[in-house]
């Protein structure tokens, strides 16, 4: 099991959500605006680089927006977090 804070998962929630919707990467300030989160873009950048460290999400490019990868995709449908290993 992945420990994730409530606002890390409510982060990679509206990401993936987000990332479903338009297939295209997703910028920190389309979160907080489109999700009306509570926080500042650059709070929601710096989670999302723990998420990225958690291999739940990742930047294809330095100037891109973040992309859930398939552990990302699993921790978003598996209740609580409970997401084994890829094989």
């Amino acid at each position: 099991m992945i420990p994730l804070s409530q606002r890390k998962q409510q982060i990679l929630r509206a990401l993936v959500e987000e990332y479903i919707h338009s297939a295209i990467p997703v910028a920190s300030e389309t979160l907080v605006r489109k999700y009306a989160m509570n926080f500042s873009s650059a709070t929601v950048r710096h989670e999302l680089a723990g998420l990225e460290e958690a291999h739940l999400i990742y930047q294809p490019h330095t100037s891109a927006g973040r992309v859930p990868t398939d552990l990302g995709y699993r921790f978003f449908v598996v209740p609580h977090g409970r997401v084994s290993a890829l094989t």
